[in-house]
C-alpha cells in the first residue's frame, strides 16, 4: 500500500536528457520592460510592491509527454518579501496551468544559485504556448541570468 501510494506522488520518469528548447541572454529583450534593466550578464528587476514580470513567451509545437524545465540563475538584495520563478503553460481546449517555485523562495539578500521549476505535460496534452515569469511578493531586487527553457521526454 505504501509504494502504492508513493507512486502517486514519484515525478515521471524521463525517458532520455533534458534537450533546450529556448536560451535568454542580456541581448534578448523582455517583455515587461518596466523596472527592467541590463546587468550583470543577465537583468536586474526592481520590484517596488507585489508584481508579476512577464519575461520571455515560447511558442512550442507539438510538445507532449515531458517535463518542461524552466532553469536561471538569480540572486537577491533586501528582498522584503518572497520572490520565485514562475511558469505558465498553456494547453489549447484546456486552458493555462502553472507552475510555482515555492519551494525554493528567495528572501532578503542571496548571492547567485540556480533555480528551476518543472511542468509535466501527459500524453495527448500538448503545449503551444509558454509563459516565463518570475514573480516578487514585496520590494527588493532581484537580478536574473542564464534563462532556460528544457524538454525532457518521460517514459
Amino acid at each position: 500500500m505504501l509504494d502504492w501510494l508513493k507512486s502517486l506522488f514519484a515525478a515521471p520518469e524521463p525517458a532520455g536528457p533534458p534537450q533546450t528548447i529556448s536560451k535568454f541572454g542580456p541581448s534578448d529583450t523582455s517583455i515587461i520592460q518596466s523596472g527592467v534593466t541590463a546587468d550583470e550578464g543577465g537583468w536586474r528587476i526592481q520590484f517596488q510592491d507585489k508584481q508579476t514580470v512577464r519575461l520571455f513567451e515560447v511558442d512550442l509545437s507539438d510538445v507532449e509527454q515531458c517535463t518542461l524545465t524552466y532553469r536561471a540563475q538569480i540572486k537577491t538584495a533586501d528582498m522584503q518579501k518572497q520572490a520565485y520563478l514562475e511558469m505558465w503553460c498553456r494547453v489549447p481546449g484546456r486552458g493555462e496551468f502553472f507552475s510555482r517555485g515555492l519551494h525554493q523562495p528567495l528572501k532578503g539578500t542571496t548571492d547567485w544559485a540556480s533555480y528551476e521549476i518543472p511542468f509535466y505535460l501527459k500524453r495527448e496534452q500538448r503545449a503551444d504556448l509558454i509563459k516565463l515569469n518570475v514573480v516578487a511578493e514585496g520590494a527588493g531586487t532581484l537580478w536574473i541570468r542564464n534563462i532556460e527553457l528544457l524538454q525532457t521526454p518521460l517514459k
